[in-house]
């Protein structure tokens, strides 16, 4: 049976040269970096110059880069950390209504705390409109979280402008770069944004590591306590070898990612295309341009996309139905719901994420296998009249 990869959005196949890079760090090279000897130093010159490269993929300084356990972490630390810095301020926090769960939560979480959070419209395709950010600011508004590109349906946000407002008002900006960090070109400083999350595990680096960028001079306070770890923001022994593996990752992705685009986004075309050509009642969700490269989300009317998946892993077809995090819940995204999809369409969704490693014959394998797929649940449906 041929496999076939295309749930790259939920994690990546770590590159070969990043598996290579860590190795050593698990092995003879296991020493902590807070430690003076030999064995301790050489695992601090690896995090420092980890670090470094991490720094240089987004056109940041090494200094404002916090290392965290996940790119979920990063997003609780912005979130929570941020609010609690500047609560003298005021107490209000505005945020996109098609965040990731862990920026969701963690405002929920600052609720019950006595902060007062809005959510932000998006349009049909799930952009933000600059303006709604501007109405939503109030004078006790201190932080605004919107992602630079979604996890879901791929639309990528105008981040630079919303910084505008923001910079203007004396407001911290967070956006979630998670799916866009080592895929699409990403520049903090000139984005204008005062925190930025990454997740080494979406650009082809290991699981378990991620990061927070934090423009020098933002007003944060620690989030995990007990160490002094990266200078003290965030205590914990390092993840030596996670973070050499996501240095790793982001120096390839400094060289890759003008080939990555160039080689997935016909792809992505390709497949958007014949999907929309073979299978009628077919919706794509989010932009159709200005998405991510590898980026396929579509809704399919009468069926539903766990039936879709499970018939779609028979034939050696990997992909989801939404956002990993909770696509065990079995309820409607809230992505697709936030960008008008009735709840009964957003039912029968599926999301391919293609990657550095899918190839024409993948592509072409969907286009063959899916139709019939769809044909034959729909035969099945008590609510599909052809």
């Amino acid at each position: 049976m041929r496999k076939v990869y295309l749930d790259n959005a939920a994690t990546t196949r770590p590159h070969p040269k990043v598996v290579e890079a860590m190795q050593p760090y698990f092995t003879e090279l296991f020493g902590n970096p807070l430690s003076f000897h030999s064995y301790g130093q050489a695992a601090k010159k690896a995090v420092d110059e980890a670090r470094e490269k991490v720094a240089k993929l987004i056109n940041a300084k090494p200094s404002e880069i916090i290392f965290t356990s996940t790119g979920t972490e990063a997003n609780n630390f912005a979130i929570k950390s941020a609010a609690t810095a500047n609560q003298q301020k005021g107490k209000h926090i505005v945020i996109s209504g098609i965040e990731h769960h862990s920026v969701l939560y963690s405002a929920k979480a600052m609720e019950k705390l006595g902060f007062k959070v809005t959510l932000l419209p998006v349009d049909k395709y799930g952009i933000v409109n600059p303006e709604d950010v501007l109405k939503a600011i109030t004078p006790e508004t201190i932080l605004v979280s919107v992602m630079h590109s979604n996890n879901e349906i791929g639309t990528i946000e105008p981040i630079s402008e919303i910084s505008k407002i923001t910079k203007e008002k004396g407001i911290l900006l967070h956006t979630d770069a998670a799916m866009s960090v080592g895929n699409i070109p990403v520049d903090a400083a000139g984005l204008g944004v005062d925190m930025l999350t990454m997740s080494a595990h979406k650009f082809y680096g290991p699981k378990g590591i991620g990061a927070l960028y934090v423009r020098k001079g933002a007003r944060i306070v620690p989030f995990i306590h007990g160490g002094i770890q990266e200078d003290g923001r965030r205590a914990g022994a390092d993840n030596v070898q996670g973070i050499v593996g996501m240095g790793m990752a982001a120096e390839i992705a400094m060289e890759e990612i003008p080939e990555r685009v160039k080689k997935i986004t016909p792809l992505r075309d390709k497949l958007i295309k014949g999907l929309t050509e073979k299978i009628e009642h077919i919706h794509v969700n989010g932009h159709l341009t200005n998405r991510l490269p590898g980026n396929v989300n579509i809704c399919i009317d009468y069926i539903e996309g766990e039936a879709m998946l499970l018939f779609l892993i028979k034939e050696g077809i990997a992909a989801s139905s939404g956002s990993t995090c909770s696509s065990k819940a079995l309820k409607a995204s809230h992505v697709l719901l936030a960008i008008g999809v009735s709840d009964a369409t957003a039912q029968g969704s599926l999301l391919f994420s293609l990657g550095r490693d899918t190839t024409q014959e993948d592509i072409d394998h969907v286009l063959t296998v899916l139709p019939p797929i769809v044909e034959r649940l729909r035969a099945m449906s008590p609510i599909y009249n052809k």
